[in-house]
This record gives structure tokens, C-alpha cells and sequence, in this order.
């Protein structure tokens, strides 16, 4: 018997093929729903007994659905057909080609400014997006419904990183346990790395650690300088021992160990910083970092803590040399400095490294602050306990829920009982809702706006489960660093990673975006009115918070509501807005929309009032957020850092300032780059408009980006007005 293909060339009969397809669609069944092998011969005698010598595919796809039909075996049925749908979709459909030959000749915009860290020119990214670009096409057409998909097409909802989603073994963002790998050993393709005795050895290890757990991820990772600092205290002692050997007076000992010391940190932070900025990560760019600043971390080893901020705040503050040799602000890492009584009581031993921090804000751009009083207001364990930690990546905050009666489920080395775990855990991904949509759609009815708020939301929450099953899949094999070796667990080889998506070990993420712009169509008011507007607004992050809260409660996943950084959705939603609903004005008549719950960037409101009002919607977004203030250039004024550094300590739990630092290669110019009327970078000096002549450094979403923006971006970060001049206290 002859087959006959679409194409109409003919082939010999297969019955093979038949049996496998049958088969495919059995495993995506349950056991009731199956057919057995004698069913699955039986049908293929049926076909063979039809006598054909030629029979369209076609015909014998429809013989199968009607012969498992017959058998009552619908639900299987239903699967084969979208099986055969899904193949139909690969034939007919290469939605590759043309998106890869725009990012090789360079004449996609959207790949040229998808992130503000990548470089789309440059060979190490284009192979990542080149996977990017295959993993979002297998994403849309064989891993998402079509609804979910056609709601992202349409700006409704966003499901962030399709382009790595085609792996299921790739998870969002993380606190790494350098602790447990550092004390412990660990293991890098193969290769056992033991427990450094120096703190150089530990800070060039620690840059190899992150590079590989940053190349098995896509989302940002945080690691603490606490884990560092007790091979401070191994060198210094090994110093003391080298001049003890030369029978030095304890006084000569003390001082020549005390200057090697000085220069070994010196060298260690700066191998850190050279190190992380010129390695690339298989994502294409330098590993996407944070490094946490937390003295209340330890007891044991805060005076080496206390040497080890000083020196990565002085090295931050003079920045790295750019090609010209010019010192410039650089991306990464994100410093996150907590702030606690013991550095910030002006009569505190540790209130230097504050006045520090502030001196790096003002010139850098960096740390972002984190308040450890109002941190352990909002993030209380299952003992009742206030818990403070950094976020992971540049803003997502894992909860405190039983984190101490879970376990030492990731089998960790440095496990503690009865302690809050947080270095080792992790986010599963995001979905996020276009808020605004859900306002426009409603066109003003109060009942129908809640109404499209909750198919919304079940929407991302659809999306969300898609997420976490995909991940559910894996075992420890597919990134051994994370899950065998330290970074995120100690399991054993093969053992799935299913327990730690459960229990509140990690978090998966419902994102929102346009909080502004969804209260201000249905009240008339901005969020920032303290009044109708204002009131309306929590009572979306709250309804947000709710449904997280159900979800939870029937699954046990930790759903929790993010402020998403949406770097390039900003522009793609508003398109998507004008599209369906035209131009709005204040709603949808810009290239962007309002990250997250945060004040408008073109609203007048001062630095203090901002982070206040802020604070209050913070605490409704739990699973991520981060307020900032923009500011004039405050390198003379630090008292107005430091005013805003000690607002931020006593009212909001995580907030940065954004100053600009910017260099023009042909003339020279530092200070601030600008933007003109059509959205073009320019030099106010020399006027020079070239890219690739200019430094430009301005934070995105939180974190910082250098490598310029897409038409959205760009408008809103012209739009943004200051908050803080360098007259204000």
C-alpha cells in the first residue's frame, strides 16, 4: 500500500508511524482514556484490511479518530487530533526565517534594543537570541494555547521569556548559596573546587560560581558579601603566621599583616568587579548580579564584613575605565546596602559605610537601599519573626512563608534548624497583566472592569501553571551546578526538583504593569491623589494579592503579586493599547506605560512624598517591587543623599536614586547625555548623535542598563522629571 502526502509524492505504507502517533497521544492521557497495544493493532488491521493499493494521509488520520471515537475513547481522541493539528502547524508554518536573517543583518528593532545590556552586534548575543528566536516559535506553537498566545500577541497579558521557555529546565531569578559552596566545596563541568584558604582564591571562585549558575538561568541572581567575609579573617591569619615564622614583634606581626591584608582586599574586589564585567554568560551579556551589603548578617565576622563593604563602595565609586581609559559607571553588579541602626546612627561605629553608599549614589548610581526596619514590619516568618534578605536579581523578593518548618528539603551542607532559609531558593517565571487593557476593555463599568480583572487573571493564572509544569519535569541532571552542587540544592543525581517547586521554597509570579493608567481612565484621578484615585488603586493590588491567595491556597505554589520591570513590554503594550482602543489622552497617547504601581515618571511630585506614597502600594506587591527618586547631580550635595537615605531607613522597604553619569567620546563631556524631539541621544556639548561615541548609563526597572533603548524606554526616560534637586534637603 502507497501513501500519498500533502505534496502528492508517494511513500511505502509505515504502520510503524501510525502506532508511534497513536502512542504520543496515549501519554497525554490518563490511564482510563488509553488505548492498549492490542487497540492500537486493530486499528491498524482495519486500515490494511480496507485493501487499498493508494490512501491519502489524510484519510487514515480521520480512520484513527473515528475508530477511537467508536471506542468511547474522546479524550484521546481530542489528543490525536491536536497532534495532528500541531504537525499540520510545522508544515505549513516557519515563523523562524525571517526574524533570524533582521537579527544577523541588523535590521530588527526589536533585537537591537530587546535588553539594554545586550548588544545585538555583538556574536556571543546573537547565539542567544538565535535560540531565543527558535525557543519562542516552539513556545507558540506547540507549548501555549492558542488563546494564551493570541492574549500575548494582543497586549492583554505578557508571558516573559518565551525565547528560553523551550527548555523546561530554565527558571527566572535566585539567591545563590555561596555560603554552602564555598565551606563546603562544589563542582564546575566536572571539576571538584575545594574550600578556598585565601580570600583572593574565594572572590576569583566566587566569579566562576556565578558566571555558571547565571549561564543555567535567564533571570537575574544575588549573592551576599557575609559569605565572603570569613576568608578575610582565613588570610589575615595566614599573614600572622608568616610573620610569626619570622620571629616579628606581636606589633610588627599586627602591622605588616594588617597592610597585606588591605592590599589582598584591595585586589580581591578588584578582580570581582574586572572579572564579572568582561565574562560572558551563555545569555549573551555579563552575568546579570547583585551583590548584597548586609551587616546585620553576622556576628561572627562583621569587622571583615564591615573591610569588604568599605572597599567595594570605594572601587564602585571611582567606577571602570572605559575604552578612552576614562572612568565610567558600569552595569553590573547591582549593589543592594541594608539599612540598620548599627550604620545608621550618626554616633554608630559602622555610619562611615553609609556616608560611603551615599557618595557612591550620588556618583554611581549605586547601592539601591534596603530598610531592615521596615523589611521586618512586612516580612514576617511563620514564628512571628521579622525577616530581612536581598531580593533576587534587581527586584524579586521571596516571602518568608515556612521557610523554617520546610526543612532542609534542598539538602543543603550549611542547612541551620530552625532558621529562615533564603540563599538557595528561587522564582519560577512570570506572566503579567496589562492593567490598563482591563480598564479600557471595560470601557468605565465598574461591574464589568472586575469582571474582565478576573478573566484576566485566570488567564495569567493558566499561563502561570504552564510555567510551573513545564518545570516540574525536571530532575538535577539538566544544570548540575544549581541543583546537585550548592547553588540552589544538594540533590541527589536524577532526583526531580518537584518538592522545592512547593511549600513556598520558591515563588511563581503574577506581574502587573500600568497601575497609573488603569486607575486614572476609571476614577478621572491619578493613584497619587490621596483621595478616589488612591483608594481605587489599592483596591487592584489588593484584588492582585486575593487571587494569588486562592491560587496558593489550592495548590500549594507560592503565587505572589511582582511589579515587573517590563523593559521592552513598556513600548509593545502601548502599541498593543493604541491599536485596539486609539489614542487616549493621558492614557494611551505615549510609546509606554507606568511600570508597576509606580507615580507617573512625567508627575510632578517631590522625592519624599513619592517614596511615601509608594511605600504603601510596596506592601501590596510582595513577590517584587522597587520605588526610585530621579535627581539632579547631588556630587556636592550629599546631605540631600543622605536626607533621602534616612527617609528611605524609616518609611519604605526598598528604593534607589537615579543620577546620571554619562561620557561623550569625542569631546570629553561627563554629565548627562540628552535626548531631543525625535528621541535621538545627543551630546549637549558637541552635539555628537553616535552610539557607539557615547556612554550612557540610566537605570531600567531597577537595575542598569547601558546599551541604549527601544522608542518606548526612550520617551519615558525623557519624560521623567526630577525629583530631588541639588538645592533640596
Amino acid at each position: 500500500m502507497k501513501i500519498i502526502k500533502r505534496d502528492g509524492h508517494m511513500v511505502d505504507y509505515c504502520p510503524q508511524k501510525i502506532e508511534d502517533a497513536i502512542e504520543k497521544a496515549n501519554l497525554e492521557v490518563e490511564e482510563e482514556d488509553r488505548v492498549s497495544s492490542t487497540q492500537i493493532k486493530n486499528i491498524i488491521k482495519y486500515i490494511e484490511r480496507l485493501g487499498k493499493k493508494r490512501i491519502l494521509v489524510e484519510d487514515i488520520q480521520d480512520i484513527i479518530e473515528m475508530k477511537l471515537m467508536s471506542m468511547g475513547k474522546y479524550e484521546l481522541a481530542k489528543r490525536y487530533i491536536t497532534y495532528r493539528y500541531t504537525r499540520e502547524l510545522v508544515r505549513r508554518s516557519n515563523t523562524t526565517d525571517q526574524s533570524i536573517k533582521e537579527l544577523i543583518d541588523g535590521e530588527s528593532e526589536y533585537w537591537n534594543t530587546e535588553n539594554s545590556n545586550k548588544d545585538a552586534t555583538v556574536v556571543t548575543t546573537q547565539r542567544d537570541y538565535l535560540a531565543g528566536i527558535t525557543s519562542t516559535d516552539i513556545t507558540r506553537r506547540f507549548l501555549l494555547p492558542e488563546d494564551i498566545v493570541q492574549a500575548h500577541d494582543d497586549g492583554i497579558i505578557h508571558f516573559h521569556d518565551a525565547d528560553y521557555f523551550a527548555q523546561n529546565a530554565l527558571h527566572n531569578c535566585d539567591l545563590i548559596n555561596l555560603d554552602d559552596m564555598l565551606q563546603n566545596g562544589t563542582n564546575i563541568n566536572g571539576v571538584m573546587i575545594e574550600k578556598p584558604h585565601r580570600f583572593l582564591t574565594a572572590m576569583t571562585i566566587a566569579t566562576q560560581l556565578i558566571t555558571a549558575v547565571n549561564s543555567s538561568q535567564y533571570g537575574g541572581c544575588t549573592i551576599t558579601l557575609t559569605h565572603l567575609a570569613p576568608f578575610i579573617r582565613s588570610s589575615y591569619e595566614s599573614y600572622v603566621k608568616k610573620y610569626k615564622k619570622r620571629k616579628l614583634t606581636e606589633k610588627q606581626i599586627e602591622k605588616f599583616a594588617k597592610e597585606d591584608l588591605a592590599k589582598e582586599i584591595t585586589d580581591g574586589v578588584q578582580t570581582f568587579q574586572y572579572q564579572i564585567n568582561s565574562m560572558t554568560t551563555t545569555n549573551g551579556q555579563a552575568p546579570f548580579l547583585s551583590v548584597c551589603m548586609y551587616l546585620g548578617e553576622t556576628e561572627e565576622y562583621k569587622e571583615e564584613l564591615a573591610m569588604l563593604i568599605e572597599e567595594v563602595l570605594k572601587q564602585r565609586t571611582e567606577g571602570m575605565k572605559n575604552e578612552n581609559g576614562v572612568y565610567i559607571t558600569p552595569a553590573f553588579p547591582k549593589l543592594l546596602y541594608v539599612l540598620e541602626e548599627d550604620n545608621m546612627n550618626p554616633k554608630g561605629k559602622y555610619y562611615y559605610l553609609t556616608k560611603l553608599a551615599a557618595q557612591c549614589t550620588a556618583k554611581r548610581m549605586v547601592p539601591d537601599y534596603i530598610s531592615e526596619k521596615v523589611m521586618k514590619e512586612l516580612k514576617i516568618n511563620e514564628n512571628g519573626e521579622g525577616d530581612c534578605y536581598p531580593c533576587m536579581g534587581c527586584r524579586s523578593f521571596l516571602t518568608p512563608d515556612r521557610s523554617i518548618s520546610l526543612g532542609n528539603i534542598a539538602k543543603a551542607k550549611n542547612y541551620k534548624e530552625g532558621v529562615g532559609k533564603y540563599y538557595g531558593r528561587f522564582n519560577q517565571g512570570v506572566v503579567t497583566i496589562n492593567l490598563v487593557d482591563v480598564a479600557l476593555t471595560s470601557d468605565k463599568n465598574m461591574d464589568d472592569f472586575w469582571n474582565i480583572m478576573d478573566e484576566r487573571l485566570e488567564l495569567c493564572h493558566r499561563a502561570l501553571k504552564i510555567r510551573h509544569k513545564r518545570l516540574s519535569k525536571v530532575t538535577s541532571d539538566v544544570a548540575p551546578i544549581l541543583w546537585q552542587h550548592g547553588a540552589l540544592a544538594r540533590l541527589e543525581k536524577g532526583e526531580s526538583i518537584h518538592e522545592l517547586l512547593h511549600n513556598g521554597y520558591s515563588t511563581i509570579s503574577l506581574g502587573y504593569a500600568g497601575l497609573y493608567e488603569c486607575v486614572k481612565y476609571m476614577t478621572g484621578h491619578s493613584h497619587t491623589d490621596g483621595g478616589k484615585g488612591k483608594e481605587f488603586g489599592l483596591q487592584v493590588m489588593q484584588h492582585l494579592n486575593d487571587a494569588c491567595k486562592k491560587w496558593k491556597e489550592e495548590e500549594n505554589i507560592d503565587y505572589s503579586v511582582y511589579g515587573t520591570p517590563i523593559e521592552s513590554t513598556t513600548y509593545k503594550f502601548a502599541k498593543c493599547l493604541k491599536e485596539r482602543f486609539g489614542v487616549i489622552k493621558n492614557i494611551t497617547d505615549r510609546d509606554y506605560i507606568t511600570n508597576s504601581y509606580h507615580v507617573p515618571v512625567f508627575e510632578e511630585i517631590d522625592a519624599f512624598t513619592k517614596l511615601k506614597l509608594e511605600s504603601e502600594f510596596q506592601k501590596l506587591s510582595p513577590g517584587g517591587a522597587i520605588s526610585y527618586i530621579e535627581t539632579a547631580d547631588l556630587t556636592g550635595n550629599l546631605d540631600s543623599v543622605m536626607e533621602v537615605i534616612k527617609f528611605i531607613y524609616n518609611n519604605i522597604m526598598y528604593a534607589e536614586l537615579n543620577t546620571k553619569s554619562d561620557y561623550c567620546h569625542e569631546c570629553g563631556y561627563t554629565g548627562e547625555i540628552l535626548i531631543d524631539e525625535k528621541l535621538e541621544w545627543y551630546c549637549p556639548n558637541c552635539g555628537n548623535r553616535d552610539h557607539n561615541k557615547m556612554n550612557v548609563a540610566r537605570r531600567t526597572c531597577g537595575y542598569i542598563g547601558t546599551n541604549f533603548w527601544n522608542k518606548g524606554r526612550t520617551q519615558e526616560i525623557k519624560e521623567r522629571v526630577i525629583h530631588l534637586d541639588n538645592k533640596d534637603a
